[in-house]
Formats: structure tokens, sequence, C-alpha cells
């Protein structure tokens, strides 16, 4: 699903990402974990195709993203949701415009069809009633609820979720968490998680890869990390 070969970027003479390989498979939970500044970020903007490698390849479905046009890169991310470490909803709209948006944006679907999915959708994240609500009026564990619906709206094969649990209290933290793990599941979706929160990071992740200098210094389970004699993953975990 998604294959990384030898990416490298490099920023203001500050290698961000040295030579990162690694492949995420179709319905995969990977948490990409690390401290502020090793790059977990930048590597997620390399595979959306919001920034190019300054070396290295990225595959999604077989198709090289970081060789496309602008314009073909645009197909490539209608099958990618994206959901934003601060939620990005439009404040001006309710939650019901907001969620329809990528509808009414990338589709011809009747506003009947867009009312009854958003309802299912609203259903599949235990959220229902929120429609006419503005995100002002909202919690934030509830915002994160809406922006993942908006993520999923398309039927989206590839979600993308940054610091999900940012912001949020360890109940709202743990919540997201699961609810993050039951919507991939539920859809099968290939899903790829930054995050420093390494408690709800083993709950939701089939795989976790710590990054550090830009390189990977561990791959594996919850297991591999929590018997791992690696100085680097020991400081990380406790």
């Amino acid at each position: 699903m998604i294959e990384l070969t030898n990416v490298s970027k490099t920023f203001s003479g500050q290698k961000i990402l040295d030579d990162i390989s690694l492949q995420i498979g179709t319905g995969e939970i990977v948490v990409i974990l690390g401290e502020s500044g090793t790059g977990k970020s930048v590597l997620l903007k390399h595979i959306i195709g919001l920034i190019k490698p300054d070396q290295g390849h990225i595959k999604i479905d077989g198709q090289d993203i970081s060789r496309l046009s602008e314009r073909k890169l645009l197909n490539v991310r209608k099958k990618i949701g994206f959901l934003f470490q601060e939620g990005a909803l439009y404040d001006f709209m309710n939650c019901f415009d907001n969620i329809a948006f990528p509808l009414r944006e990338h589709t011809r679907m009747k506003e009947r069809v867009i009312k009854e999915k958003i309802q299912k959708i609203l259903k599949l994240i235990d959220l229902q009633g929120v429609e006419d609500k503005l995100p002002s009026q909202l919690s934030g564990g509830m915002k994160k609820r809406v922006a993942l619906a908006r993520a999923i709206v398309l039927d989206s094969k590839i979600l993308f979720c940054d610091e999900p649990t940012s912001g949020l209290d360890p109940i709202r933290s743990r919540d997201i968490s699961d609810l993050i793990r039951n919507v991939s599941k539920e859809l099968n979706c290939t899903t790829v998680i930054t995050s420093h929160d390494i408690k709800n990071s083993f709950r939701v992740a089939d795989r976790l890869i710590l990054l550090g200098k830009g390189k990977i210094i561990a791959d594996g389970n919850r297991s591999f990390f929590e018997q791992s004699n690696l100085p680097q993953v020991q400081e990380f975990i406790s």
C-alpha cells in the first residue's frame, strides 16, 4: 500500500530525514513515534505529497507520488483522509457542512444521499445530534470526532492522523485513540499516525516506528518495544 525507499530531506543544511525506507501494508495501523524535531510531521507530509524528497521514492498503491504532477497528485489525495492536529474545522460552518464539504467539493452526490451518508458516519463515531452545532460549541474531543468524520467521508482507504491526542485530557485521549482504531478496522483503512503519546500509541497501533535524528531507530509491535534493550527505546517509552 505505502512504500518509502531511501527517502532523504534536508532543510537549511540540516538533514531531517536520512535514508528512510519502510513499507506499510493494507489495513495496517502504524504509529510514528519521536520527540519534537525528529522528523515525524515531515515524514507524514512526504507520504501525502505535500513535500517532495531530495532523494528516494514514495509509492502509494505502486504509484510513485514523488514524481507526479500536482494534478495527478490531487487524484491520489482523494483516496486519503487527514485528521489534523487541531481538527482544522471551518469555524463558520456547522458540523454537518464541515463533514459534507469534501463530498460537495469532489463528488456530484445529491444532498439527500449526502445527508444519509453523514448520518451513517456520525453513528459510526458515536456522535449523533451535533449536525447543527458550530465547532465553537463543541468540546475538544467532539471536535476531533467531527474532524475524523470529515477525514473518512470520502471512503478514504488511507487515513493520516497528526498527533490526534494533542490537547486532550487522558480520558478523551484514550477515547479518540480507541475510536481511530475501531474506525480503521471497520473501514479497513491503512492508517498512519504521528505521536509522542506512547501509552495511547500502544493502544491503537499494530506496529510502531521510532524516529531519532531523521533515522528509524526501532520498528516493531508493542511487545518488541517493551522488550527492547535499545537505550533510545527504553528512554522514550519510560
